[in-house]
């Protein structure tokens, strides 16, 4: 078995799915879930007919490089979307989702064999330097090359760094919604290969803007780290469209994306989370050590898949249209929830992230148990997508609410939560 197996934690619906059991609804029907971000909008019907069409082509092995046509359809989208020049034959890599490839990458990217100096105590926030010795049993402060993430974050990213054999090192989001990148020290970000940055952010819905990328980007410039950009939540947004690091690299002239990806996906632009379509782009070096690794994995997108993803990414009806209905979802959900609890629109991205105060004690696995228990709505407790350091465990106290079900049954479960809000005051 790998080593670093067990130093993986219970994936959070796992550990919400126990939760739920102690206590479960009472009531009748099933219960509303907002828990998981699987978006259930309609997804577009041409997407799917061109998909049928295609599917006597699964007859045909797919190469892991993908069609000229994807990767031309790709670079097109770029272009409009971000004002990036992005090479369609050496910056570009089709992928199945943003998911494989987030974690994907980390095996490929992350060298072991580095030397690196010995951890010594610091007033960072990441796990490999200043977690309490408690709280990670059974783990020493060893020599691994970090992977650092925001904290909460999105579970792919720990994942992906243990099993690279590196180390997590976990930067504490600010009031903001954004991790403090700039809490971390010179002594750390020399032990750092690889960054991952959502945004707009998981769970939080904030936006990294231009001024914190370049600052990142010249963090990367002076240590030699990767910036693996996870934006699969770009295009919900509500007022402005969030900047892109690639759109970053461009406006300063860094035409050759060093060190700089992004991970795109069709799943919530276009509802086609079940095509398993997405891409990287950026660092032409860095993609094509990623092809050589793909190449092995066996990780080619079907030819079906890909012919059906040139056509949604040429489309952006169909994204206005979901943008539409999420704007929708947060006005009607926020007029409810607003005069009973601290939660505000995010910037971008279709997550609410409430701060409880003294709802349920501040307890959020009390307040998601009683929630579905009493009013048949199921939301995530904030601490299960975030990890305990010495400032205590950022997620802890918050919830995240996934408007993905329809508007009718988003409103009817702003509704209950209020219900169960009011209920639960001190």
């Amino acid at each position: 078995m790998h080593p670093s197996i067990n130093e993986l934690h219970p994936y959070p619906f796992q550990k919400l799915e126990k939760l739920l059991a102690e206590k479960p609804w009472a009531g009748e029907g099933d219960p509303i879930r907002l828990t998981i971000g699987e978006p259930r909008h309609a997804p577009p019907q041409f997407v799917l007919d061109v998909w049928q069409q295609a599917l006597p082509q699964v007859a045909k092995y797919p190469t892991t490089i993908g069609t000229p046509e994807l990767r031309n359809a790709i670079s097109q989208w770029l272009k409009q979307r971000f004002n990036a020049n992005v090479s369609a034959a050496n910056q570009i890599l089709p992928v199945n989702g943003t998911r494989e490839a987030l974690f994907a990458f980390a095996q490929a990217h992350i060298d072991t064999t580095a030397s690196i100096q010995e951890p010594r105590p610091s007033t960072g926030s990441g796990l490999a330097e200043n977690v309490r010795p408690e709280l990670v049993e059974g783990q020493s402060l060893d020599n691994r090359p970090l992977v650092a993430s925001p904290n909460p974050f999105y579970q792919i990213y720990e994942g992906a760094a243990l099993l690279a054999g590196a180390k997590p090192y976990f930067v504490n989001c600010d009031t903001s919604g954004l991790a403090d990148f700039d809490s971390v020290s010179a002594e750390i970000w020399q032990k750092v290969q690889l960054v991952y940055v959502c945004s707009p952010g998981n769970p939080t819905g904030a936006v990294v803007s231009k001024e914190q990328w370049q600052r990142l980007i010249a963090l990367s410039d002076e240590h030699d780290f990767i910036i693996a950009a996870d934006e699969c939540y770009s295009e919900i947004w509500f007022d402005e469209p969030p900047i892109g690091l690639l759109q970053v690299c461009a406006e300063i002239g860094r035409t050759d994306f060093k060190n700089c990806l992004v991970f795109h996906s069709l799943s919530k632009r276009s509802n086609l989370p079940g095509l398993r379509s997405g891409f990287v782009a950026g660092d032409a070096s860095a993609l094509a050590s990623f092809l050589k690794y793909r190449t092995y994995h066996g990780c080619a997108m079907p030819i079906p898949s890909q012919l059906a993803s040139i056509e949604a990414w040429g489309d952006e009806s169909h994204v206005e249209e979901n943008r539409r209905l999420y704007r929708e979802k947060f006005q009607r959900v926020l007029e409810i929830l607003e005069p009973v609890m601290e939660v505000k629109k995010p910037d971008a991205s279709f997550y609410l992230w409430p701060t409880l105060n003294d709802i349920c004690g501040g307890d959020d696995e009390a307040f998601a148990q009683g929630l579905h228990h009493q009013q048949g709505v199921t939301v995530l407790p904030g601490s299960y997508l975030s990890r305990d350091t010495n400032t205590g465990n950022p997620g802890a106290g918050h919830v995240r609410i996934s408007l993905v079900a329809s508007v009718d049954e988003c409103v009817e479960a702003a509704r209950r939560i209020a219900e169960f809000v009011n209920a639960n005051k001190p």
